[in-house]
């Protein structure tokens, strides 16, 4: 898929653990694993929102865009 998560390198930058991102957000650690790992197909607004509030970040932090080649 050519929309990267980069939540583990935003994650790292702030020096949050999973853990940690789980209780801000209110989801569960499976759900934010799914996000950290790229497996995920979707998120919603209000997810990118809270992670974004937690990570204290804006959305382009968190996802880039690759073209397929």
């Amino acid at each position: 898929m050519p929309i990267i998560v980069n939540l583990d390198v935003m994650m790292a930058k702030r020096k949050m653990s999973l853990n940690e991102l789980s209780e801000k957000v209110c989801l569960t650690l499976a759900n934010l694993s799914i996000l950290k790992t790229g497996k995920a197909k979707a998120m919603r607004f209000s997810t990118l929102d809270a992670i974004c509030r937690a990570l204290d970040c804006q959305p382009a932090d968190i996802l880039e865009y690759r073209e397929k080649v």
